[in-house]
This record gives C-alpha cells, sequence and structure tokens, in this order.
C-alpha cells in the first residue's frame, strides 16, 4: 500500500523519520513516500495532496497530510490541542488523513466522496501526528467501524484562495490557484505580475517553454486534475525559462497574492 506523507516538517526532518516508523509499526507493508511542503503552509499542502491522489493513483492509496499551524484558536493551548482531524475519500478511491487547517481540505471540498471527522483526540501530545494519528490511520486501513465520526459541514472547510502562490517547486516555478479557465488572454499578450513588492514582465503563454530564452512565462502548468463531473482543472504557473522565477520576484511565500495587470 503507497502512503503519501505531506508535512510541513522540513526537508529531512527527524519528524519525517520517526513518523514513518511509527506508521510501519501498524502497517508493516506500507510504502511510505514523503513530501515536504513550508512551514505551516496549509495551502501548499492541500495543493500537494489533490494533485496526488487525483492523478492516476495506485489502488488502496492512502494520504497522511500534517500541517497544523494551531490558529483556530490564538488562546493559551490546553493539552498541546490542535485542529481537528479529519477524513476524506477521494473520487479516485484514495483515503485521506489529515489536520483540517487552513486551506489544507480546499481543494478536495467538490472532489470527495465522503467527507467526516476522525475520532481520534485533538489534543495530548505537542508531536500527534506521531503518538497519536498513526494508530487511528491504522484503524481506518483496516476497517474499524467508529474510528470515522459525523460529516465534516461544508462550512468547516474554506473555498480555494484564487490569484495566489500554491506551491514552489525545486525549480523555482510558481504553481498558483489561477485556473486555466478563468485566464483568457491570447497567446503572446504582455502582462505585467506583480507579487508584493516585486513585478515582472509576462507573456501569455499556451505552455511553458512557448517563450524564449530569458523570458518569463505564464502558462498552464504540469498541475491540475479531473473534478468529479470529469472536467479538466489546470492551474497556471509563472516559470521563467531558463532561471528561476521564484528568485525573480523576491522569494515570495507560498500564499502570496498574485496581481496581473492585463492592460500592460
Amino acid at each position: 500500500m503507497l502512503v503519501h506523507i505531506v508535512a510541513d516538517y522540513g526537508q529531512g526532518d527527524l519528524a519525517f523519520a520517526e513518523v514513518v516508523q511509527r506508521i510501519k509499526r501498524y502497517l508493516p507493508d506500507a510504502e511510505m513516500m514523503l513530501t515536504p511542503v513550508p512551514s505551516f503552509s496549509t495551502l501548499a499542502a492541500g495543493f500537494c495532496v489533490a494533485q496526488l491522489g487525483l492523478n492516476d493513483p495506485p489502488a488502496g492509496t492512502l494520504i497522511f497530510q500534517n500541517v497544523a499551524p494551531r490558529l483556530d484558536d490564538k488562546r493559551a493551548r490546553a493539552g498541546n490541542a490542535g485542529e481537528r482531524l479529519a477524513y476524506a475519500r477521494l473520487i479516485t478511491g484514495v483515503r485521506v488523513i489529515g489536520v483540517n487547517a487552513g486551506y489544507a481540505f480546499s481543494f478536495l471540498r467538490e472532489v470527495s466522496e465522503e467527507l467526516r471527522w476522525v475520532s481520534v483526540p485533538a489534543e495530548g501530545s505537542q508531536f500527534r501526528s506521531r503518538d497519536l494519528f498513526p494508530q487511528a490511520i491504522a484503524e481506518m486501513v483496516q476497517g474499524r467501524a467508529d474510528i470515522l465520526a459525523e460529516k465534516i459541514p461544508f462550512d468547516k472547510i474554506p473555498e480555494i484562495p484564487k490569484n495566489r502562490i500554491a506551491y514552489i517547486d525545486g525549480y523555482g516555478n510558481l504553481k498558483t490557484t489561477l485556473d486555466r479557465e478563468s485566464f483568457r488572454q491570447p497567446a503572446g499578450a504582455s502582462l505585467v505580475v506583480r507579487i508584493g513588492k516585486a513585478d515582472h514582465k509576462v507573456i501569455a503563454a499556451p505552455a511553458s517553454f512557448g517563450v524564449p530564452f530569458g523570458e518569463m512565462a505564464l502558462a498552464p502548468g504540469s498541475s491540475g486534475w479531473r473534478d468529479a463531473g470529469g472536467k479538466e482543472i489546470r492551474w497556471m504557473e509563472l516559470f521563467l525559462r531558463g532561471g528561476n522565477a521564484w528568485e525573480a520576484f523576491g522569494r515570495p511565500p507560498v500564499g502570496a497574492s498574485i496581481e496581473i495587470d492585463f492592460k500592460s
């Protein structure tokens, strides 16, 4: 069984090893894949979970997502309490267990056949993803009937925020929450894109490499999936050919707003 772990522990962090070890204790045959996201970045986590869970996953795939900034209540927390653990069964059959914090489940709202809370304490450990959650994951996989609780109301899951950086890949490409259908500029149109205090001239392109070397494209990227009705969703991407778009914009964080001047 393939188990993806999407978390903000940090690249190569000890926490990944501890969580893998604990899950393997309960699910010894699980094959683990690790995907780190920036600290507290629920938007990046949700984006990665959807990309992995909705694109030809092997049968039986499970995704464990843990990004828990504990921002739902800014007062002192008793027992290290955090956001509640949730479960989604996607239209592909993939099962997702993760903390329902921020935008972590926003990309899954419309592509889930089932959304429920998980019957596991929200408090009791600073490191819940090691000490509390692995056993709950195993019990769900093993079919324990009472591990899933009541349905999650849609108002507990925010919509996908528009025009934001959703993920920054290793090449410095900026994957965004601007979908291709909403972007109606003709190929070759000249734009100015502003992120934070930085702006850059950009060419609207049908594909990332559809611009000359040294130019930046805003084009349909490699990330996207089909929704419950079979419609293709494709997310736009800022791509600097021969360079690094993230660096060009001054290293903005995931979640940064993207402004586009379509008249330039």
